[in-house]
């Protein structure tokens, strides 16, 4: 290889050429004018003209660039084209030719034009995820697909980037980082990378390769979703023929940009990559060395051509980003992505055989160990006592009392690890065993090896294959010293762990993120060989394989939230968790008013289930003192109580009340507002987010009234009472003419699809009035706000000064429960029992009475009202931070634990961003928050967790969406 060549090629600064000489050369070679603007570039120069005629790109670089190798990447260019992959044409001067040889300020140059693609690309995109980074996965090998065939005798060229001679430039800049601890670590990865290279270099596939197809290269757009959609690639100055997986190793060098410290981040480029153009195992193999020594060579060049070309803004800005490329590469052992790129790609390491091991245990012990499960549904976590530092530990003690050994399982998902307002995901699966045996039990030797002492209590077996880790060993042999099978390694002091690692030298870590549970199964094994006791977990049940046959089954109009849910099986207060262990805070459960998994529900439900659960046809007590206890709730004047399963069937009833009380069928609701899903309910329902055809197919019984959403709606702000209440008294007029009998008007009195939105002042107070004076009564729907939630007030229509004729509500009244409550006064329940009685079956069970009296038995008890009033007041305020940051956030709405944040593109017109806020839901559920968008456009957080909700929570929340609004959505 001519190094002299190689060494001048990766210290050349950039042409110099001024904005006015370029644009002279394009106005003398082109007849083109107009504004310029430089583009990024380390060694070449790159200008974008606006002309009247369009866009275009201006390419210098230095003259002594082989004419063969510009001329190579041209025919590139038209032979991807002639294929379908997107790229720029080259166009040609006034002379006809594409590529041109100029002198300026005594520079002999090449100039070339071509087209501009628009759009922009990643590089500076704070989140990329998984489908973008497959996406460039897959363009990669879309390229190197149509290269495959290509020649061109430009192809043969010296290139620093070429990363065949990645080692000789590597040695030739080390020197630029001085003697420092950098300069130690680029020099260590790169010669771990050429150690792993070696072997494998005589089986690597050789084509042209594009070598450049980076967050940089690739040009993106928009669509109308906020989805990036990929528009082109540019930038084929690398263009060469080299190994073909090399092309693959610069993309996901580049993407650890964006891996946000976790270099895994990058498998669905390669599995993108490789379910396009297969890669050989030899590839897969060389892939991750190959990212490492490109990664040492980008921080040396970048830190080389500061060193000659100082103002050079692109290599400075660029110079952090790599040398977090270089961090992110080095973060993990090479064999754990040589593990996870070969899993990604359908393969896996060979199984590891310990043939021939003495067992760890002695022999009459095995039989004695009782596996004690610390997994998700474990029956020994309780009220959250696996928040409990050693509660772990406890628990193998207790069962070890009983059996005289216990031990944990290998490849379990530990709630015990899990961790709580925390965007990180928790190292929860496990790869050790845990045992806790009788003191002094005597451990031998499963193999001959060495021992290697690590701290006071632990060490580690190591052995030809594969090497043993003890922790919490006593009397262990001398570091160093040569140990045979069966040979004594030490006693137990009690609680010890156990683990394999295939990999001499490695530390292991004790538990691992699941994302990377796999991979580090491959190098460290189950030790259920040596221990000769049944310690696997067994596997987790396949979520995806589980939601199909969720939707073979189960009516699949009863949606769930997200495209690809997590499975979850458990919650504790305001956190839900999936079954690999992760905490998600629960911004959604309103139903779930106490917090999820509470004692007192246990209790409950179980206590009275083992007595009765029936009818409410049948005596017993807790149907009395329920309907005592909501009717001490009430207004004055209000004292009878109907006990249903749900909200659906509280305003179903509602309606029936009205219809049976005034006489009439006509009722006024509120258009987008949803009050159920019967066919009464859904009648009386005008939120179209619910159901697309709600305004085209109302009965005509229904008559909805002007929404009197102070924010978004016909008229704004706290001066709209009047205007809406014209609405209203339009409504009432045509009955009247008509002569039809009002049966009544049902309205939330805090507007909830909204997300929480107050009604104009006295609009409720005025409205009641013109109602009851038509012969109607006034229903107010607290299902969603009541009951608590807002803090400042027990019922939403507290906050109107008024009081309506029947209350509906549900949601949290049963903590889950399925429970639901209509009050009203006598008058108007006797009304329906002329028509015939009324029955729920299950309304009013003994369970669902005793049940709803717990729940405001803790709600007063753990001084949650209180606590909706205070945290919800502080929630609100940290929100309006938002407002005042993102223009983005355009509003917050509501009080206490029933909040609205209104997202809009444009604060005056509030044209809703219905797509920026599913990409802020779902990206923070890759955060660990669950959070949907409500409202008929689909543009509210409409906030309503559990009312157990804390300050760390709410802090948390608010930072996730603001780290997430500020990610360019």
């Amino acid at each position: 290889m001519p190094l002299t060549t190689l060494i001048h090629r990766s210290s050349q600064p950039c042409p110099d050429v001024s904005p006015q000489q370029a644009a002279t050369l394009l106005q003398d070679h082109y007849g083109l004018s107009g504004s310029l603007q430089a583009l990024g570039s380390q060694q070449d120069l790159n200008f974008r003209l606006d002309a009247p005629s369009g866009r275009y790109v201006l390419k210098v670089c230095h003259g002594d660039y082989a004419i063969a190798e510009l001329q190579a990447q041209h025919a590139a260019l038209g032979y991807l084209h002639d294929q379908g992959v997107p790229v720029p044409a080259v166009l040609a001067a006034r002379t006809g030719e594409q590529l041109l040889a100029v002198n300026v300020n005594g520079q002999g140059l090449r100039v070339r034009l071509l087209d501009y693609i628009e759009g922009q690309s990643l590089t500076r995109i704070k989140h990329m995820e998984p489908r973008l980074v497959a996406e460039l996965g897959r363009l990669c090998a879309r390229v190197d697909l149509a290269l495959a065939d290509f020649t061109h005798p430009g192809l043969e060229r010296t290139l620093q980037w070429d990363p065949r001679h990645a080692q000789a430039l590597i040695a030739h800049l080390l020197p630029v980082l001085a003697k420092s601890p950098q300069q130690a670590r680029v020099s260590a990865a790169a010669e771990q990378a050429r150690e792993c290279l070696q072997p494998l270099l005589d089986k690597l596939p050789m084509q042209a390769v594009h070598l450049d197809i980076t967050d940089d290269n690739a040009v993106w757009a928009r669509d109308e979703q906020r989805q990036w959609q990929l528009q082109g690639v540019i930038d084929f100055g690398d263009l060469m023929y080299t190994w073909r997986v090399a092309d693959l190793s610069v993309t996901c060098a580049a993407l650890l940009h964006h891996a946000e410290g976790d270099p895994l981040r990058i498998l669905p480029a390669i599995e993108a990559y490789h379910a396009l153009n297969p890669l050989t195992e030899a590839e897969l193999k060389a892939l991750w060395p190959l990212v490492v020594a490109r990664a040492a060579v980008l921080v040396l060049s970048s830190e080389q051509q500061l060193s000659v070309d100082p103002g050079n803004s692109y290599s400075r800005d660029n110079l952090a980003h790599e040398w977090e490329i270089f961090d992110v590469a080095t973060s993990v052992p090479f064999e754990l992505m040589e593990a996870a790129v070969l899993q990604v790609a359908g393969h896996e390491m060979p199984a590891l055989v310990l043939e021939g091991c003495v067992p760890l245990l002695p022999p009459t012990l095995a039989h004695q160990v009782v596996t004690v499960d610390l997994g998700v549904l474990s029956e020994h976590y309780q009220a959250g006592n696996w928040e409990q530092p050693g509660i772990d530990q406890q628990l193998l003690a207790e069962q070890a009392t009983a059996s005289g050994a216990a031990c944990s399982l290998y490849g379990q998902y530990r709630l015990s690890q899990t961790h709580i307002d925390n965007p990180a995901e928790p190292a929860t699966f496990a790869l050790q065993v845990e045992l806790l045996l009788p003191l002094g039990t005597t451990l031998q030797a499963p193999w001959a090896g060495t021992w290697h002492q690590h701290g006071e209590d632990s060490g580690c077996l190591e052995g030809k294959e594969c090497s043993l880790w003890l922790h919490g060993l006593g009397a262990a042999p001398e570091d160093g010293q040569k140990v045979t099978p069966g040979q004594a390694l030490g006693a137990s002091a009690g609680l010890f762990s156990a683990q394999l690692c295939r990999i001499a030298g490695l530390y292991p870590p004790a538990f691992v993120e699941p994302s990377r549970a796999q991979a580090w199964q491959a190098l460290c094994p189950s030790p259920q060989a040596i221990l000769g006791i049944a310690c696997d977990a067994e596997p987790l049940v396949d979520a995806q394989a589980l939601l199909a046959r969720r939707d073979a089954s189960f009516a699949r109009s009863q949606k769930h939230y997200y495209q690809q849910p997590p499975h979850i099986e458990r919650g504790w207060r305001n956190y839900l968790f999936d079954m690999q262990g992760r905490a998600y805070l629960d911004m959604l459960n309103n139903v779930a008013v106490l917090g999820h998994g509470h004692p007192r529900m246990v209790a409950e439900s179980a206590r009275q289930w083992s007595l009765l659960n029936t009818n409410s046809r049948f005596h017993y007590a807790a149907i009395a003192e329920f309907s005592e206890r909501l009717l001490a709730l009430a207004p004055s004047g209000m004292d009878r109580v109907f006990l249903v399963n749900s909200g659906t069937e509280a305003n179903d009833l509602a309606i029936r009340l009205a219809w049976a009380y005034s006489g009439g069928r006509d009722l006024l609701s509120v258009l987008e507002a949803y009050h159920g899903w019967s066919v009464a309910t859904d009648a009386i329902s005008t939120s179209i987010a619910d159901n697309p055809q709600a305004l085209s197919t109302r009965p005509d019984w229904v008559h909805p009234v002007i929404a009197p959403n102070t924010y978004r709606g016909a008229y704004r702000g706290a001066e709209s009472t009047a205007d809406y209440l014209r609405d209203v008294d339009a409504r009432l007029d045509a009955l009247a003419a008509e002569q039809r009998q009002l049966a009544g008007f049902i309205c939330e009195p805090v507007y909830g699809n909204a997300g929480g939105i107050s009604l104009p002042p006295g609009y409720l107070q005025q409205a009641y009035a013109k109602v009851r004076a038509a012969g109607g009564v006034c229903i107010a729907d607290e299902v969603q706000v009541g009951y608590g939630r807002l803090g400042t007030w027990f019922w939403g229509f507290e906050e109107q000064g008024v009081v309506p004729d029947i209350i509906t509500m549900a949601k949290g009244m049963g903590n889950g429960q399925p429970l639901g409550a209509v009050i009203t006064r006598r008058e108007i329940a006797e009304a329906l029992e002329a028509e015939g009685y009324f029955f729920s079956s299950a309304g009013g069970s003994p369970v669902s009475c005793r049940i709803g009296m717990a729940v405001l038995d803790v709600m007063e008890e753990e001084g949650l009202w209180d606590n909706a009033r205070e945290v919800g007041g502080y929630f609100k305020s940290r929100l309006q931070q938002l407002v005042d940051k993102h223009p983005l956030a355009g509003a917050v709405h509501g009080s206490g634990f029933y909040l609205g944040l209104d997202l809009v593109r444009d604060r005056q017109t509030l044209e809703p961003a219905s797509a920026e806020t599913t990409v802020l839901c779902n990206r923070l559920r890759d955060l660990g928050i669950f959070m949907q968008p409500t409202g008929d456009y689909l543009n509210i957080l409409k906030i309503k967790p559990p009312m157990c909700t804390t300050r760390a929570s709410v802090d948390f929340f608010v930072d996730s969406i603001d780290r997430v609004l500020s990610e360019d959505l």
